[in-house]
């Protein structure tokens, strides 16, 4: 009986060795990823939407003069063709790094139109703190995966605004660089999606 117990025993071993992989494969690892980029991804959409609420409450003027901002991100060399190339790691860093350049001049910008007594102030200091949500999230995202985290470039910001006019031009600039900046990120979050895991 000793003999049969020990031979039904390793019978049991062997059979849950053989469903380890089954396991493994239904770890919640990966779902929790996946749902970390959905939450990015939404967290975005509500970002580009407050800044083109932004946009059209306040009718800024469209005629505005360009490059007023030397250290906001390079769009230019983004394309949709792109998005499925993009590989996990560094998109969320360099996504990451944008974002805090962002927060600096957004900051910046809350600021300038707190001292102008701008309309625009409240909804901007909605988008700045939606702002910090989403960068805490994707941090903390970027831990999961271990993506290192890239040293965010010096803001080059201008040192005086004397009049209202320079601040609408300003907010005019930074808003339409930003709904730039959250439809390519929204779309990148997604592409990265399927992806993110696959990552060990």
């Amino acid at each position: 009986p000793a003999v049969l117990l020990d031979s039904s025993s390793s019978l049991l071993f062997s059979l849950l060795l053989a469903q380890l992989p089954v396991f493994t494969s239904a770890s919640p690892v990966p779902q929790r990823r996946s749902n970390d980029l959905d939450k990015l991804s939404n967290q975005t959409k509500h970002l580009m939407k407050i800044t083109q609420e932004l946009l059209k409450e306040h009718a800024f003027d469209s005629d505005v003069e360009p490059h007023r901002f030397k250290s906001l991100p390079e769009m230019s060399n983004r394309s949709a063709h792109d998005l499925n190339n993009l590989e996990v790691m560094p998109t969320l860093s360099q996504l990451h790094a944008d974002l805090k350049l962002y927060e600096h001049h957004f900051e910046w910008l809350n600021r300038v139109s707190k001292k102008h007594h701008h309309p625009a102030v409240p909804k901007l200091v909605e988008m700045v703190r939606e702002m910090k949500s989403l960068i805490t999230l994707l941090h903390r995202h970027m831990l999961r995966v271990e993506a290192p985290r890239l040293s965010p470039a010096t803001p080059s910001l201008p040192p005086h605004l004397p009049y209202q006019f320079d601040v609408l031009q300003s907010t005019n600039e930074l808003l339409q660089h930003f709904k730039l900046f959250c439809d390519w990120a929204y779309r990148a979050f997604l592409s990265l999606k399927p992806k993110v895991s696959a990552v060990q």
